[in-house]
């Protein structure tokens, strides 16, 4: 609300790409002085801004991240996925200031950034002292706030470099600030709201509000990646605060005991998550994902009523014949990454109460009773069995189309229905326990990254011992009695070996394509299926189309 006015939420200047000045439509006499008449009306409208963030964490921020990266693909899978080339375009490098995801998140990261001041200016009119509120809690609200405006600046300094700068909704067609103003926009915020945000105390279970350590995390974020954001390493600076958050300077946490602990339906009680995005059935779910990853028959495996569309799945760790493509690229094969003792590493089962073990669907797909489940295209009326690998082996046989498995191409184009590993990352529970259906939450920030943050910056500024012994710190979690056959050495730990690490702890957590970007791998390194272009200003996406058609101040990213 805006005094004499309500905000007409579409923010169509903001949707327009443009931050242009955004119009009224003259409803009532509604003031926040006169709307406000409870904390839950001051609560509600603090939590409207968290709504869109819960959906921006996903699709299309999630696609840019790892569909451009060696992690995820969408395969053609006959009649399926092609999508007029918009799969192809994003894992070969070829995408266009046209493309839906870039132009979807431009839109969505300010209209984050809007949605959250347009909050703020209301809470800031508040006596809070009328609703037996104190000025620190007031100074919670509105920090909570600008926490999560330097959040979505911070995402889109990552995806695009430079975005407008703007403080009201009244400013019209802003340009373009430089990398360097957006960078030192984000830290000013995050300095402040570290002083002036909550501490975590022990115990509390995290339920989305963001706190110290959640605006400290994002500080050490921000200058974790400072070489790629503004040609300036940072890694000492970000070495200081991630050591004061594994402190406990910025309130309290520790690493979970077990490696599902910060994704099961009792995340919120993990004493490592650090910012979460709360789920629940039939209310915010944490559910963009379900459709994309599983078959059409993948009901039968969870046991469970829900659809989908099958679609994405994890690079192919091995070729038609066999042989691993970790041989020939250094890059992808996110599942031969893990060791073979890996618990993660394990088919997803449900095992009751709530209680689940392993990652992936691989390997002959079966009822949780063990009936065979059967495939419905390429493999009509056939067992459906999920292979690490990319080619057409239907077509493989006397009078098709290849004589023997060695003549196969694997590329985007030769999916087939059972190709590819599918990782469950979120539990899916069956339909006897539904009620637990999506009450995992969605973990943004979670100790762990604070501890590889800080393995990666001691072993930038030369302590390769004590970067060994973080990244052991948590693998050990992995194995049983906590045997890791493979542990993390000064002499192991090398550019590769970190790459190996980030993929494995963080798959499919949205973070791939910037983890590349840090180590100079994303336009320089070949994967399955992919070609380095050398073309380092790919490293940031185009202004959209559309944004520049809605405000001719802002300028093209060059290269593009």
């Amino acid at each position: 609300m805006k005094k004499t006015y309500i905000w007409v939420l579409a923010l169509t200047g903001i949707l327009a790409g443009s931050c242009t000045k955004l119009e009224p439509e003259f409803y009532s006499q509604v003031t926040p002085e006169n709307f406000f008449q409870s904390e839950k009306d001051i609560l509600a409208a603090l939590n409207r801004p968290f709504t869109h963030a819960n959906w921006y964490l996903g699709e299309d921020r999630w696609n840019l991240q790892e569909y451009t990266a060696d992690n995820f693909a969408i395969t053609t899978k006959g009649r399926h996925w092609y999508n007029g080339g918009e799969n192809e375009r994003f894992h070969y490098h070829r995408w266009t200031p046209d493309e839906n995801w870039i132009w979807g998140t431009w839109r969505g990261t300010l209209m984050g950034v809007a949605l959250a001041l347009d909050t703020r200016s209301d809470l800031e009119k508040l006596d809070y002292s009328r609703f037996a509120l104190t000025t620190a809690d007031k100074d919670a609200h509105i920090n909570q706030l600008n926490t999560l405006i330097a959040y979505f600046y911070l995402r889109g300094l990552d995806y695009f470099g430079g975005m407008p700068i703007f403080n009201s909704l009244d400013q019209e067609s802003l340009p373009r600030n430089t990398d360097e103003e957006v960078f030192k926009h984000i830290e000013g915020i995050l300095k402040e709201a570290m002083t002036k945000l909550k501490k975590k105390n022990g115990g509390e279970s995290e339920e989305g509000v963001l706190k110290q350590a959640a605006a400290a995390s994002m500080l050490a974020q921000l200058y974790f990646n400072a070489e790629a954001y503004i040609g300036k390493p940072m890694y000492q600076e970000c070495l200081q605060v991630s050591q004061a958050i594994i402190n406990n300077e910025y309130g309290f946490y520790a690493l979970d005991s077990s490696w599902s602990g910060p994704h099961s339906f009792t995340n919120d009680r993990s004493p490592e998550v650090i910012w979460s995005s709360p789920s629940q059935f039939n209310r915010l779910q944490y559910n963009w994902f379900y459709s994309r990853f599983y078959h059409y028959n993948s009901r039968q495996y969870f046991n469970t009523d829900m659809g989908a569309d099958n679609g994405t799945h994890l690079t192919p760790s091995r070729k038609p014949d066999g042989s691993l493509y970790k041989n020939v690229f250094s890059l992808g094969s996110p599942f031969e990454t893990f060791d073979d003792g890996d618990l993660r590493k394990k088919p997803y089962r449900f095992l009751g109460n709530g209680r689940y073990e392993g990652m992936f669907i691989t390997g002959a797909h079966l009822t949780p009773t063990g009936e065979v489940i059967k495939g419905g295209e390429e493999y009509k009326d056939q067992p459906l069995v999920f292979r690490d690998q990319v080619a057409r082996f239907s077509e493989v046989g006397p009078g098709k189309k290849y004589a023997a498995v060695s003549d196969l191409p694997s590329r985007m184009a030769d999916g087939e229905e059972n190709t590819g590993i599918r990782p469950v990352k979120v539990p899916i529970p069956p339909l006897s326990e539904n009620t637990l259906r999506w009450g995992a939450d969605n973990p943004i920030i979670r100790l762990t990254e604070i501890y590889y943050m800080l393995a990666e910056c001691k072993w930038r500024t030369g302590d390769r011992n004590g970067a060994a012994e973080l990244i052991n710190t948590v693998r050990k979690r992995n194995f049983v009695n906590q045997a890791d056959p493979n542990p993390a050495t000064a002499a192991n730990l090398d550019a590769q070996r970190f790459l190996d690490e980030w993929s494995i702890e963080f798959l499919a957590e949205g973070r791939r394509r910037t983890d590349l970007i840090r180590w100079k791998m994303f336009t320089t390194a070949p994967w399955w299926d992919h070609q380095p272009s050398g073309s380092a200003h790919l490293n940031r996406f185009p202004v959209p189309t559309e944004a520049i058609s809605g405000n001719n101040n802002l300028a093209q990213n060059p290269g593009y």
